[in-house]
């Protein structure tokens, strides 16, 4: 289905309707329970291990979020996703999330392309505003502009992936004139977009104007607010001709720890819950349990808190879980995905895969949208053609650049 902006919605061949993977935001947090604190050196190399027993566990995807302050470590989210992408087959790697308001369009548009590529399209990524205020002056922006910034920061990012040359003018970064990003998006079929967000109503309309993913972060607050903006995005989806409300790509995240039984689940895990940067000291955790959907318990308890997010807000796409944060020590993290990809995720694929809407749409890949695009026909190859090396004199910059995507020098006058 071709969208109304030169997007396209994914069809729903055979395959795979929902994604399972792990997410990260990439705190490095003391233990509890040994009082000790990994060196960012430790956790960098424990996050690698965690991406690449997800893909061993048999789930589908890793990410891993942004950030640019202790006790934080993933500044660079594109140049870890290259490693795992180079140390694993099958998995995809995506961000949670891609800051849109502070990073440049530009870069972002050329380093994710590049990623594209060198993870052979096993790749997409999720933008979002982020959640540290001071982040914002460190790279020369306004925390009051937020939502403007990421809007227009956006617009020029969706046509640098689809326009050969642009020409842009807008409030928050300089004017592009003659631009070209590169590379350019492998088989010219821009990595597939999230819009990530715990609160705001604006980027779930931004995601359906686009026609891309809304990624609700369905951790810290009641099912009810979630459930408000997931249903105004499939609403707004619809209404921008991308497809129906149950077409709409949704995905979630969530917490879990698991144990053989819930006993033991809660008594390892309580010690984490109660000294946790984000929500500890504050309610306890069977109240937290019981208000979000943190799951802390046996297997199926985890599968049975995890099918209700389904009856909640419809059918989804993709299902992230949380699993290595407020300090728990890589060997507990490395048992949890066993314990999850084994026991938990196969029962979950075979649950959810009995329930859903022969309507739902299948979970976006590459190879979904190259066919979507181009059907049985070979993909676009860029080739560019000569210049002068300044990216703005000539003709277009591609042999099968058409003939409005002219690269003209920039007038001084």
């Amino acid at each position: 289905m071709q969208s109304s902006l030169g997007g396209t919605t994914p069809p729903n061949p055979p395959g795979e309707k929902m994604q399972y993977g792990i997410f990260s935001v990439s705190d490095i947090t003391r233990d509890p329970t040994t009082d000790y604190t990994p060196s960012e050196a430790e956790r960098i190399d424990a996050i690698v291990k965690i991406a690449q027993k997800t893909e061993e566990v048999g789930m589908d995807v890793f990410a891993i979020g942004e950030h640019h302050n202790p006790p934080f470590f993933s500044s660079s989210p594109t140049t870890l996703l290259a490693y795992v992408a180079a140390t694993t087959k099958r998995l995809i790697v995506t961000t949670s999330t891609t800051l849109i308001t502070t990073n440049d369009p530009v870069r972002i548009a050329e380093e994710y392309a590049m990623l594209q590529h060198l993870s052979k399209g096993r790749m997409d990524l999720m933008l979002g505003r982020g959640n540290t205020a001071p982040v914002y002056p460190w790279f020369g922006q306004d925390i009051r502009q937020g939502l403007p910034l990421a809007l227009e920061n956006y617009n020029l990012l969706h046509r640098l992936w689809r326009e050969d040359v642009v020409d842009w003018n807008g409030k928050f970064r300089g004017p592009l004139q003659g631009f070209t990003s590169i590379p350019r998006p492998l088989d010219d079929v821009p990595p597939f977009v999230w819009h990530g967000s715990i609160r705001t109503p604006e980027i779930a309309e931004q995601a359906a104007y686009y026609g891309d993913g809304f990624f609700a972060n369905n951790i810290f607050w009641p099912k009810e607010h979630y459930m408000r903006l997931i249903r105004f995005y499939r609403q707004r989806y619809a209404h921008y001709g991308h497809g129906t409300e149950k077409q709409a790509i949704v995905g979630l995240g969530g917490q879990a720890y698991i144990a053989k039984n819930s006993q033991d689940a809660k008594k390892e895990f309580r010690p984490y819950f109660n000294e946790a940067p984000v929500y500890g000291h504050g309610p306890s955790m069977e109240d937290f349990m019981e208000m979000t959907p943190l799951s802390v318990g046996s297997p199926q308890e985890v599968i049975d808190k995890t099918l209700t997010f389904r009856e909640h807000f419809g059918d989804y796409q993709r299902q992230l879980f949380l699993m290595d944060h407020s300090g728990l020590p890589l060997k507990t993290v490395l048992n949890q995905l066993e314990l999850l990809g084994g026991e938990v995720i196969p029962v979950l694929r075979r649950e959810i895969a009995e329930r859903q809407d022969p309507e739902t749409a299948t979970a976006p890949t590459h190879e979904l949208l190259v066919k979507a695009k181009y059907g049985d026909e070979p993909a676009r190859q860029p080739r560019p053609n000569a210049n002068r090396g300044d990216n703005v004199t000539g003709g277009s910059p591609y042999q099968d650049s058409t003939e409005d995507a002219k690269a003209e020098y920039p007038s001084m006058f």
